[in-house]
């Protein structure tokens, strides 16, 4: 039992750092990087769930979903809280929270433009693979704001 502890300690441990490796690369706008920390092929079709946008199957879908992303976001930075892993065989399912700080393009000139602050709870699917740990299908859902909240349940005068 202690060697199968020991082993199921060191997946969980890489698949973390698979998880980590696919926001890095997305905070470096490097797309060959991220293109690689997807399943290869569509042996498994993979899926993309980005807020807000419709569901993006197959892996020439998703992958151009991040381009187009990493194309009009001028800097990203993810703070990932609230990781919890579960596995079982050669799946494992981490789910977490996305504290982004994101800006786009400025109006004018070389400078970026505003900082936006967004929390995103995110669904990430990881499969097991020869070359390691590759995603299969990442979901990510807003978490509305007090403010949000407050909009949609005003009290009845």
């Amino acid at each position: 039992m202690n060697e199968e502890h020991a082993q199921a300690a060191a997946d969980i441990a890489e698949v973390e750092a698979a998880n980590t490796a696919f926001y890095e690369a997305l905070e470096r706008g490097d797309h060959e990087e991220l293109s690689d920390r997807w399943l290869p092929g569509e042996d498994l079709t993979v899926s993309c769930v980005h807020p807000g946008w419709p569901v993006l199957t197959g892996r020439g879908e998703v992958l151009r979903s991040y381009a187009l992303i990493m194309a009009n976001t001028e800097y990203i930075q993810f703070f990932l809280t609230d990781v919890n892993i579960a596995m079982t065989g050669d799946t494992a399912l981490v789910t977490c929270t996305e504290n982004i700080l994101s800006g786009g393009p400025a109006e004018e000139g070389n400078a970026l433009g505003p900082l936006v602050g967004q929390l995103v709870v995110a669904t990430n699917v990881f499969r097991r693979t020869a070359d390691g740990w590759k995603l299969w299908s990442h979901h990510g859902s807003p978490v509305l704001t007090e403010s949000d909240e407050d909009d949609d349940e005003e009290s009845p005068s």
